[in-house]
């Protein structure tokens, strides 16, 4: 079963999965499951926040490098 985080719901393979585990550890579904549209838009956005806060973390730290120089 998925270990139910939402970030790879069903393996994250654009909304099926191949009975993969999940990257958390967790085992996915064995059986396909799809994504609508809108929980494709859902998704993609939730993973852009993220990115965008990893984004800002590395350009801090790039920062706080160039300062120790």
């Amino acid at each position: 079963m998925c270990c139910g985080h939402t970030s790879h719901r069903c393996g994250g393979h654009g909304g099926h999965h191949h009975g993969d585990p999940c990257a958390c550890g967790g085992q996915a579904d064995i059986e396909p499951c799809f994504w609508t549209t809108k929980e494709k838009i859902a998704w993609l956005e939730e993973y852009l926040e993220d990115l965008k806060v990893k984004a800002k973390s590395v350009e801090e730290r790039i920062v706080a490098l160039k300062e120790e120089e």
